[in-house]
């Protein structure tokens, strides 16, 4: 794809500890603009952003969702070809990017999802509920969509166009299902490709606790029948 541009998605919620590392590794020649979405965090994340070069926002309202959102208005003044969502907690391997992002750019897929389950590895560091909520989540689409899925993580990649297709509403942590869930009610070409995984520097907003890991679960199920069904 002549002329391609990448833009690179950061939603961050107190990662001071983390962040310096996820840009750092991102491979610089293959991206066009970094934006990390500082949403509300109460530590030097902002700051430590900054100070690594790339372009920080701010969403001072907690939400996963408003984040992503946050990070798609900023671009919408030059929009990139190829946006690429990545969490700021360092649990996944930025450098892997360029792997994600050529079935779009080899116009075979629209949405690309990596999955840190597709090949199941000794010594994987995914969570057993992570792993257990993921699967039966991306069953569930798969059955409801017609889809193969083995994961929803949160590391993937669309193509400008397509993203402005889906409408994106959900605010929080309903956003990655939603994305996907709609990609394929508009025959959008969903793919994903095994990415690497390892255990993410500092607390998880969600698998942290068991009241946190319930309340995002609630959400993800609703989400995919809401938008499947309506």
């Amino acid at each position: 794809m002549v002329g391609t541009r990448i833009g690179v998605i950061i939603p961050a919620l107190n990662e001071e500890e983390s962040i310096g590392r996820v840009i750092h590794e991102i491979p610089k020649n293959a991206v066009s603009e970094i934006v990390v979405v500082d949403n509300g965090s109460t530590d030097r994340t902002g700051i430590v952003a900054r100070n690594c070069g790339v372009r920080v926002i701010e969403e001072p309202t907690h939400g996963y969702g408003r984040a992503c959102a946050a990070g798609i208005r900023y671009f919408e003044e030059e929009p990139p070809t190829i946006v690429v969502f990545l969490d700021g907690d360092y649990s996944d391997f930025p450098g892997e990017l360029s792997y994600l992002v050529q079935p779009i750019v080899r116009g075979r897929a629209d949405l690309v999802l990596g999955s840190r389950l597709a090949r199941w590895r000794r010594g994987n560091q995914v969570p057993i509920h992570v792993v257990v909520a993921n699967r039966l989540f991306a069953m569930l689409i798969n059955l409801l969509c017609g889809l193969s899925l083995t994961d929803l993580g949160p590391f993937r990649a669309i193509e400008w166009k397509a993203l402005t297709q889906l409408h994106m509403t959900s605010q929080t942590f309903g956003w990655s299902p939603e994305m996907v869930v709609k990609a394929a009610k508009a025959r959008l070409r969903v793919s994903e490709i095994p990415i690497s995984y390892r255990k993410r520097l500092g607390k998880s907003k969600i698998s942290g606790s068991v009241r946190a890991s319930m309340n995002a679960a609630l959400q993800i199920f609703f989400t995919i029948l809401r938008y499947r069904m309506f």
